[in-house]
């Protein structure tokens, strides 16, 4: 496929026509008139040799292949609208930007609210949007990647994007105060024993493939998608939580558990930011990273990595 012989502006048209599923609804929403917007379905359907929207009665349906265009026109967009809005030049003193990252909840109490303290210090014109990381994540990274600015995650799920590493963190236990059956110390027995509450695909974390090399298969009684929901699943019932010793120290004392340390030596966690490479030598999104990195600099210096968070 030769790109330069292709209209871009039929992928703009595309994705209305095909989210808008209607010739005259798509046209209005891009600015063209109904016969400018038929000459481009036209054009459309010559090129992929298929209706793309065929009549179904009084309505307009997708066919096969517009099912699986609809996200990547999307995503395309979304990833051209960025390379077009690259900068040589950003001055976050006086800049109108918004900035996409996709992040556990975790990520976001730890690390995003101070990020977000610093700019609003710093940049005033700067937005930080912060979007719920996806269980979809690790099949489609690429594809989730191109729509925003970057993805906080730890470092060994994801690779083959650029990356700049952030703070350190540990893992430890959690338990409810009451449970009868932990003693003073946490043992492999009780985690294969135990009930859990894990976050979405735990499994990916390498913390979670450590524990599976030690001949544990968690019984998962809960699954969620947030990391500071757990100590509330955990309070008051027979079930042990997988947790980052920075988020336990923020979240102490709001629910009746108890923090303990894992009965091995558990892998360290490593927090980076992942960016699509389209990004890498836009003037805003440079100092988006040298920002993310003092940030965390200071992130760093709040506890050592490796002392107990209180509890």
């Amino acid at each position: 496929m030769n790109l330069a012989s292709l209209d871009l502006n039929l992928v703009v048209a595309l994705r209305a026509l095909l989210e808008e599923r209607n010739v005259t609804n798509a046209g209005r929403r891009i600015g063209l008139s109904q016969p400018a917007m038929s000459a481009a379905l036209a054009r459309l359907r010559r090129h992929f040799g298929d209706d793309l929207l065929s009549r179904e009665g009084g309505h307009y349906e997708l066919t096969a292949l517009g099912l699986a265009l609809l996200d990547r026109t999307a995503t395309a967009c979304d990833l051209l609208e960025r390379v077009f809005g690259s900068q040589t030049d950003f001055d976050p003193a006086r800049e109108e930007h918004e900035f996409t990252l996709i992040s556990s909840d975790y990520a976001v109490a730890v690390f995003g609210a101070e990020l977000a303290r610093t700019v609003h210090a710093e940049a005033p014109g700067i937005r930080l949007r912060f979007k719920q990381t996806p269980t979809e994540i690790i099949d489609n990274t690429g594809a989730l990647l191109s729509t925003a600015d970057g993805l906080l995650m730890p470092h060994g799920i994801v690779s083959g994007f650029p990356t700049v590493e952030l703070y350190r963190d540990r893992w430890v236990y959690l338990v409810a105060d009451d449970n009868p059956e932990v003693g003073e110390h946490l043992t492999l027995d009780d985690l294969a024993r135990l009930p859990w509450v894990t976050y979405q695909r735990t499994y990916d974390a390498p913390a979670a493939h450590q524990i599976g090399m030690l001949g544990i298969e968690p019984h998962v009684e809960v699954s969620v998608d947030s990391f500071q929901s757990m100590p509330f699943l955990v309070a008051g019932t027979r079930r042990v939580a997988l947790i980052q010793g920075r988020l336990a120290e923020l979240l102490d004392g709001l629910a009746p558990v108890r923090v303990m340390e894992p009965p091995y030596d558990a892998v360290p966690l490593q927090e980076t930011l992942l960016w699509h490479p389209v990004h890498t030598h836009d003037a805003a999104h440079v100092w988006l990273r040298e920002t993310a990195a003092r940030v965390a600099g200071a992130v760093e210096t709040r506890r050592p990595p490796n002392s107990a968070p209180a509890g």
